[in-house]
């Protein structure tokens, strides 16, 4: 490869990815509507993205795309005129999908419109109803307390007609058609660490390796959550064939500690190149089970593809206070956290794009690595050792069937290490390439 994706760094991106998601936060998105365009529109600007429509009423397997939603205003007046909910200071004021509404209500008729947390009472809930037509207002508890007997002046400025679901498609073509997929979502509005992040991450991600050779053809889909990804899997089943591996992205901005949640498979190539990854960092982390529960890897795991994705976060979803309210916001994120996620995911890529097997031309006994330049010169000494043992664990280990991803991890030695030994082993001709396939 030229430049080596082994060299390839994405240092001091975290300023370009808060000012992405700065730029995206105020917008309103939802599965569907004019957010997710204009979304999508600014992601344009910064990667070869490819818009695709796909019409209200296309059977999607079970499922069917929804209506399109968009909504322009919505507020409710108290008793004095006074707005106390005004979805222009904040769009998570209204419950996704909300139908037009524009009537009078008592407090009591309201009061079952309306949600709130009462444990965290200073925030604003968000929530959908996408496949169940009513309308509904989010407020911060404290807020709900101060309302007054008396009616209240109610308005969603909404639509709900057919139109279109809207999802965006980076595709950069390597030597091999076999796919890597990386997945995030574009669905929520004003939510920075579930969203946002994950959006940056792989906009930065597919910009770094749009600038290098790969071996893999790499697929990076902006789309909106669950429907998005069944959508797309119905429309591609002959694409979803070529995917060899893949990650969901989301939750990569708050501080928390890296969670791996493994594909369906279980142990696949990309479930044991992010705990390799991972470890080889220092990174503190926890690798979990697949459950059919959660993001888009369920719909990739499901049985009748059951691909190889997996998910790589920070915190999961539901497990940080602010998941899903007015606090996951842009205060949230860290760009400490941005930079190294997005410094993970480049490692597992390097991980996937170096991985191959390869055959020891002299498998009886060890050869003589000091006439090749690849042994100390001076017995007795400690000065190299990781290197000399890594090109021994290579050289014993590639036998056609195990892969440096293998050895690295039989080893214990940290991937990089594995992969230059294998490197200087192949230039001084004791190493050869066994083609994807083709076995000892």
């Amino acid at each position: 490869m030229s430049p080596d994706i082994l060299e390839l760094s994405v240092a001091d991106s975290a300023g370009e990815m808060r000012r992405l998601m700065t730029e995206l936060y105020p917008i309103c998105r939802s599965i569907t509507g004019d957010g997710v365009r204009r979304t999508l529109e600014t992601i344009r600007q910064l990667v070869p993205l490819e818009i695709i429509e796909v019409p209200s009423g296309t059977p999607v397997f079970d499922w069917t795309v929804p209506n399109e939603w968009n909504i322009r205003d919505a507020f409710i007046k108290d008793p004095r005129g006074e707005k106390v909910v005004d979805f222009g200071e904040h769009n998570l004021h209204v419950v996704g999908y909300s139908v037009p509404v524009r009537q009078t209500l008592a407090l009591d008729e309201l009061q079952e419109r309306l949600h709130s947390l009462p444990e965290q009472p200073d925030v604003i809930p968000y929530r959908t109803s996408y496949y169940n037509e009513t309308w509904g207002f989010c407020l911060s508890h404290d807020r709900r307390n101060t309302l007054e007997e008396g009616e209240y002046e109610v308005v969603i400025d909404s639509s709900l007609e057919p139109g279109h679901l809207t999802y965006g498609e980076v595709v950069l073509p390597g030597e091999s058609e076999a796919e890597i997929l990386i997945s995030c979502h574009v669905c929520h509005p004003s939510l920075a660490n579930d969203n946002l992040s994950g959006l940056a991450v792989a906009v930065f991600l597919a910009r770094a390796l749009g600038a290098v050779e790969r071996r893999y053809t790499y697929r990076f889909l902006f789309i909106p959550g669950t429907i998005g990804s069944i959508t797309w899997l119905a429309r591609n089943e002959e694409n979803a064939q070529r995917i060899r591996a893949g990650l969901v992205a989301a939750n990569l901005g708050d501080p928390g500690r890296f969670h791996y949640k493994r594909s369906r498979q279980g142990d696949a190539e990309i479930d044991r190149a992010v705990r390799v990854a991972l470890r080889d960092a220092g990174e503190d982390h926890r690798v979990e089970d697949f459950v059919p529960f959660g993001y888009d890897e369920r719909q990739y795991c499901s049985p009748g593809f059951d691909l190889a994705v997996g998910s790589l976060t920070r915190t999961p979803w539901g497990r940080y206070p602010e998941y899903h309210t007015s606090a996951d916001n842009l205060d949230l994120v860290t760009d400490e956290s941005l930079q190294g996620s997005l410094e993970m995911y480049l490692e597992v890529v390097k991980i996937l794009e170096q991985n191959r097997r390869f055959r020891n031309l002299n498998p009886k006994c060890e050869p003589q690595l000091g006439k090749r330049g690849l042994y100390g010169s001076l017995g007795g000494g400690t000065e190299g050792r990781d290197q000399q043992l890594a090109r021994l664990w290579v050289l014993n280990l590639s036998d056609g069937e195990h892969t440096l991803l293998d050895i690295a991890e039989r080893s214990g030695m940290g991937f990089v290490r594995i992969a230059e030994a294998a490197e200087a082993l192949v230039d001084a001709d004791l190493l050869e390439e066994v083609e994807e396939g083709v076995r000892a």
